[in-house]
């Protein structure tokens, strides 16, 4: 049985070129490592769209029907839109994740609560004009609120939007999230 990455791309990759997907993030990773130890599903978004909760739902049950998965090592990552979605798939199913690795995404704080007992390692550019940095400051304090105490957040210095070339250049991100299993009774 393999772990499962699934990847949601940002606002920039959507549309119907399929290699778009590659552009960025885990993708491009697994592209130029044929050790990649995850299998790794990276949905592609069609123009002027958003990331579907009840589409994602789908996409993952049909992988755990029809992929040798360990349902216990599922992770779910995503870059700006994508890391929105992240936070909201996260919140909405928690049951259904080892671990989330939201990047340059902004979250619901008022969903927070969901996600106390979820790993989480967030990461922002501490100069993104295009999805400010407190969004993720914001879940992490409402998360920390909630009695969960098993997130991190990482801010980079001197950077904008872009903190996905950082994050998924980080072999410490694919360690933490390889080391990650749903929780007990987690269904």
């Amino acid at each position: 049985m393999w772990p499962l990455m699934i990847f949601l791309h940002g606002s920039g990759e959507r549309g119907d070129d399929i290699a778009k997907v590659k552009v960025h993030g885990p993708p491009k990773h697994a592209d130029r490592n044929r050790h990649f130890p995850f299998i790794l599903i990276s949905p592609l978004l069609p123009s002027d769209k958003d990331w579907d909760i009840a589409k994602l739902e789908r996409i993952l049950d049909h992988a755990l029907m029809t992929l040798p998965v360990d349902p216990d090592r599922v992770y779910l990552t995503g870059l700006s839109r994508g890391g929105h979605a992240t936070w909201r798939w996260g919140a909405a199913a928690p049951g259904r994740f080892a671990a989330l690795a939201p990047v340059a995404g902004r979250g619901d704080p008022s969903a927070a609560c969901e996600l106390k007992d979820m790993p989480v390692w967030a990461f922002h550019g501490d100069r993104d004009d295009v999805v400010e940095p407190e969004g993720s400051f914001a879940m992490a304090r409402a998360i920390r609120a909630c009695g969960g105490g098993e997130g991190r957040l990482t801010i980079y210095p001197d950077l904008g939007h872009n903190s996905w070339d950082p994050a998924y250049s980080d072999p410490a991100l694919y360690l933490w999230l390889l080391s990650q299993r749903r929780r007990e009774g987690a269904d």
